[in-house]
């Protein structure tokens, strides 16, 4: 029997947000963390119904708890990208077979945010396979933004690392959210990448809030690390002030000519074990189902939404993977009663 109750396991009082002089490194979490890394570790540790019971309280303190929100991801520049990173096919350090492509058209852009509107997405993202965008780039993307925007649709973008003035001239044209994700912890990112420090993911964090842009920022499950690395990516996100507003939580989704390739998949109920204490340390976020739903079973994904979930990427494909059909999610949502937020 587990010694460790849900009742006891209490965060400390939230850190005052950082100073104009925080360190150059970026957005770094407080010196005294709200979550110390124990006590997600702790979390972790709970029996399964009881940490499902309190992630479930803590979502209906915050949030309508059968509605959820809707999300659309677009590849606007695919593969060529100079990082390493060890899950990506769009890496120029792998052998993946994907065809580099160049960044896509305003007009088309816009034709796939009314067709994800049409089928009922109210975010669209809009994702670029680079390691950061060089200033030419700013001005079409720019563009690409207050298009969307003009279609009624939240603008999210994933650019990878952004200069501060590129912040900036985002939040200027209507950005909403900025996608950056801290992939793991900082412990195990050396596995997974060597080409951007943990520090570089860090300081753009830093320039899109300082630019006044929402974060939307999560992780990748699955990728041969063990619970101590999963509970430290929380630690990290959780620690973040303020944590983003939007956290995906991803499943690798292992690709042929990748070095993980072949690796073992995650047990599901450490994923929605994961989803949970996202959702219990991070109570006002919106917490996504992202890649790997399409190898989800129905129970699983109805687990994920119990344990506080309450985004989905929708839509056929993701940036450059399939994902869990459209019909097959509203199949799935009518059966469980949850409805898409408007």
């Amino acid at each position: 029997m587990s010694t460790v109750s849900p009742i006891f396991v209490q965060p400390r009082a939230p850190a005052a947000p950082a100073s104009a002089s925080s360190s150059a490194t970026g957005a770094q979490p407080p010196a005294t963390p709200a979550w110390p890394q124990a006590a997600i570790e702790a979390l972790f540790k709970l029996p399964f119904n009881d940490l499902l019971f309190r992630a479930q309280q803590m979502h209906r303190e915050h949030f309508e708890p059968n509605r959820v929100q809707l999300s659309t991801l677009l590849s606007i520049k695919t593969g060529g990208c100079s990082e390493d990173c060890a899950y990506c096919s769009q890496s120029a350090h792998h052998d993946a077979e994907l065809k580099a492509s160049k960044l896509m058209d305003v007009g088309e852009v816009v034709a796939a945010a009314r067709a994800a509107r049409a089928a009922g997405a109210t975010r669209f993202c809009m994702g670029a396979a680079w390691r950061s965008p060089q200033q030419r780039h700013i001005a079409p993307l720019a563009s690409m933004v207050r298009a969307v925007k003009d279609l009624g649709l939240e603008t999210c973008m994933t650019l990878g690392m952004l200069e501060a003035g590129q912040a900036q001239e985002l939040k200027h044209a209507g950005l909403d959210y900025y996608n950056h994700n801290l992939d793991t912890d900082p412990e195990f990112y050396g596995q997974v990448i060597t080409t951007r420090t943990y520090d570089d993911r860090l300081q753009t964090l830093r320039h899109v809030r300082d630019a006044g842009i929402k974060v939307c920022c999560g992780g990748i499950l699955g990728m041969g690390e063990s619970r101590r690395h999963r509970a430290g990516l929380i630690a990290q996100l959780a620690n973040l002030d303020p944590y983003p507003e939007s956290v995906p939580i991803n499943q690798l989704v292992p690709i042929e000519g990748t070095p993980l390739a072949g690796t073992p998949p995650l047990d599901p109920i450490e994923f929605v074990r994961t989803i949970a204490v996202a959702r219990i340390t991070m109570p006002r976020a919106m917490v996504r189902l992202s890649a790997g739903r399409e190898q989800m079973s129905d129970a699983v994904q109805a687990l994920a939404y119990l344990a506080g979930a309450n985004s989905i990427f929708y839509g056929d494909r993701l940036l450059t993977t399939s994902n869990a059909q459209t019909q097959r999610d509203r199949e799935l949502l009518d059966r469980l009663g949850i409805q898409a937020s408007a």
